[in-house]
């Protein structure tokens, strides 16, 4: 792998990462609001989805500007998107929530194409893995 597609896959994974490192925060600084939002879709458990989300969100947009864990974290969130995207934004007679649903579709399919072409050599996964991280 050659330094500049690294300097551009590195680039990738914080362009990605961004939504989710902001998204997790503004969740977990105001947990009561998404757990109310969560609630009024019609799932259980709102709070502890609302706390599950934030920090899964948070910690999925930290692991991606290291490069930690990156494909394994790339599918788990296009899944997150694509279940997300459907269950809150599906709503084709609203035009702002189907722009919102395929936005997720678009992040979903950008992270399934990180999570094949690897973290890059500028990572954590190289670091730890020997190159393995990035064929």
């Amino acid at each position: 792998m050659t330094n500049s597609t690294s300097v551009q896959l590195l680039i990738a994974r914080i362009l990605l990462a961004f939504i989710f490192v902001m998204a997790g925060f503004n969740k977990l600084t105001g947990i009561e609001g998404t757990a109310g939002y969560i609630a009024s879709t019609g799932l259980p458990v709102a709070t502890l989805l609302a706390w599950g989300a934030a920090i899964f969100e948070l910690a999925a947009g930290i692991f991606l500007v290291i490069g930690f864990q990156t494909r394994i974290t790339a599918y788990l969130l296009a899944l997150f998107c694509l279940f997300t995207g459907y269950w809150f934004h599906f709503d084709p007679s609203d035009q702002m929530q189907f722009i919102s649903f395929m936005k997720n579709v678009g992040l979903a399919g950008g992270y399934i194409a990180l999570a094949i072409a690897g973290p890059g050599i500028y990572s954590v996964d190289q670091k730890v893995g020997g190159g393995l991280a990035t064929a």
